[in-house]
């Protein structure tokens, strides 16, 4: 699923369409996340508004207009928000456009975990999708007694802990796991035992993943895509994630790999002892 870098990516790419006027709205017809239908009375109260700018909150992308509404995107699992030419061929599984004259914004979720949505402008919060958000590690300070604050008494591993949306916004698999080896934390960890100190060098350590992975386009392990098309380069440089039975670059020790509600987690059982 693509986590904070990878929407902000795709955020900074989709610049172009800033000042450009929404002319049309047409959606698939099939539901999108938790079967439910795309509000497309909601979208066409779009039409006729003007871009004026992008922005992101954890792993939602908020386009906003010059009008009480604005668009609200999550890319799901599989999904993308490009920009096409209008005379493109439509790919399989397009469900939103957004029409722009000779440009289209597409959003394209073959496993229809996505979202497209309004929000009311200056309300953001208050969108049942957002208002569950905890702070963003980019867009927002976000500092070790933030985390020391909501890891007390949770029994949660720690990798858990990072993945709930409600302490963190924009925190996902692949980046947890690496901020965790930076910072030297056991992924199983309970939460409650992490220290002020640890909880500092944590939040430090996920925006410094964050950062490096803005820096490279975020990570394309298979479906991920900018705005314009193009694949992440950051998959290259992860250290621990996917790198199981290889050297851990600090002490040697091969990095293991188990799994936590479903999910993937790699780990250096010899650095990541605390």
């Amino acid at each position: 699923m693509p986590e904070l870098p990878e929407v902000e990516t795709v955020r900074r790419t989709l610049a172009p369409v800033v000042g450009a006027t929404i002319e049309r709205i047409w959606t698939s017809g099939k539901p999108l996340r938790l079967n439910r239908a795309i509000p497309v009375a909601a979208l066409r109260t779009l039409v006729g508004h003007r871009i004026t700018g992008l922005r992101r909150l954890g792993k939602y992308l908020l386009v906003d207009v010059n009008g009480p509404r604005g668009l609200l995107v999550h890319l799901g699992m599989s999904g993308s928000f490009r920009i096409h030419r209008a005379e493109d061929p439509r790919e399989p599984h397009t469900h939103v456009i957004v029409g722009l004259g000779a440009r289209e914004l597409r959003f394209v979720d073959p496993r229809r975990f996505g979202q497209v949505d309004v929000f009311t402008a200056g309300a953001e919060r208050e969108h049942p999708s957002l208002a569950v958000l905890g702070p963003d590690p980019i867009a927002e300070s976000v500092d070790g007694a933030h985390l020391h604050a909501r890891s007390r008494g949770r029994a949660t591993q720690l990798k858990t802990f990072l993945l709930d949306q409600k302490n963190l916004a924009g925190v996902g698999n692949i980046y947890a796991v690496e901020a965790l080896w930076r910072a030297k934390l056991r992924p199983s960890r309970p939460a409650k035992r992490l220290t002020v100190a640890q909880a500092v060098t944590l939040a430090q350590e996920v925006r410094a993943v964050f950062e490096f992975a803005l820096e490279h386009g975020g990570t394309s392990l298979r479906d991920f895509v900018d705005g314009s098309g193009q694949a992440g380069e950051n998959a290259e440089y992860l250290v621990v994630y996917g790198r199981e039975g290889t050297p851990c670059p600090r002490c040697q020790t091969l990095i293991r790999r188990t799994v936590t509600q479903g999910r993937a987690t790699y780990f250096c059982p010899t650095c990541q002892v605390l």
